[in-house]
């Protein structure tokens, strides 16, 4: 444990895994991946900052962990039990991850335990409008091909519960100022349409023949600034991806620089996000400004706004059961995978 800073009389710290292959890092500043470095290619493989006040001041959420409840929710209301729940809006008409003051921007308690990070963090009843004191666990483990990342909880009354992390991603490091070089490949056929103001609509579209269609491996760029509505619409990719199927599962890979990354979770999708709204006036880690579309995120997670939706899996947790979802980022080396 060093020290990262202080912001209004709070001081904060940073806490370190390492094994033969990787080094990890996280900040209690939102339970914050700070760092994921190969040892072997001498890269840092997430954007972020030497210190708290870049995660406070500069690029919101960028390696946190996020909730009561990731993405955004329409209008900041929805209906549990038959009661409306109004929410705090952040974005737009909307209430975008947690609402004004979301688990991103908590101080939370970290143990290490071996190769784990616990992070914990008491949610009071009502905090940003959402009901039931809710206990969050969050959990890092440094594994040997890569990281996990665990969250859970549980409530005394029955609430709305799901968590991401935001990591951004450059296999090339903190320095570089594009991802549209990196290779993706999503075993996805349906994507989620969104509105001018980001809202994830109900209605999905089939990715055949439209620039969403990454089966193959596609580099971000190609298609990126295609005419189509939905890029328009997302500045970009900011869309959710559905991955079909209940069990943990690889879910998408990221290759760039030798590096291949997959993606596996328990959870219904995915959000990717190509840095669209990065402005690359941000002073981080080893000289990194972080320009418009240089990072790329991949924020498994409900499918967004779903309470609101006619969907079979939501978000709900019922008072006192616990609710737990797991996420890996396993790294393969050498690419190795199908062009």
């Amino acid at each position: 444990m060093k020290d990262f800073g202080s912001i209004n009389g709070n001081n904060y710290y940073l806490y370190k895994l390492e094994n033969n292959k990787f080094v990890l890092e996280v900040t209690d500043y939102g339970a914050t991946l700070v760092s994921f470095i190969l040892k072997d290619k001498n890269v840092d493989v997430v954007f972020g900052f030497d210190d708290v006040r870049g995660y406070v001041e500069d690029v919101p959420y960028m390696g946190a962990s996020i909730g009561r409840v990731c993405n955004r929710i329409g209008e900041g209301k929805f209906i549990l039990n038959n009661n409306e729940y109004i929410l705090n809006i952040n974005n737009g008409p909307n209430s975008l991850h947690g609402g004004n003051v979301g688990f991103d921007k908590k101080l939370w308690d970290i143990k290490k335990e071996n190769n784990k990070l616990i992070c914990t963090y008491f949610s009071k009843d009502n905090e940003e409008g959402y009901p039931g004191n809710l206990n969050v666990k969050v959990t890092y483990e440094l594994l040997d091909d890569g990281f996990s990342y665990v969250y859970e909880g549980k409530s005394d009354k029955d609430t709305i519960f799901s968590m991401t992390n935001h990591a951004f991603f450059n296999f090339n490091g903190p320095n570089s100022n594009t991802v549209l070089d990196h290779k993706v490949k999503c075993y996805v056929d349906k994507v989620a349409k969104v509105d001018k103001d980001g809202l994830t609509l109900e209605e999905t579209f089939d990715v055949s023949n439209t620039p969403f269609d990454f089966r193959e491996f596609k580099e971000i760029g190609k298609d990126i600034d295609e005419d189509f509505e939905q890029l328009i619409n997302g500045s970009g990719y900011d869309h959710h991806f559905i991955v079909e199927g209940n069990s943990f599962r690889k879910m998408a890979t990221c290759k760039a620089n030798g590096i291949v990354m997959d993606v596996y979770s328990d959870l219904p999708g995915f959000h990717m996000y190509t840095g669209n709204f990065l402005d690359g006036n941000a002073k981080g880690k080893n000289k990194g400004t972080f320009p418009r579309r240089s990072a790329v995120c991949f924020e498994t997670q409900y499918y967004p706004n779903a309470i609101n939706y006619s969907l079979e899996k939501k978000p709900i947790l019922r008072k006192n059961e616990v609710k737990k979802h797991r996420t890996e980022f396993i790294f393969n080396g050498e690419d190795r995978n199908e062009d």
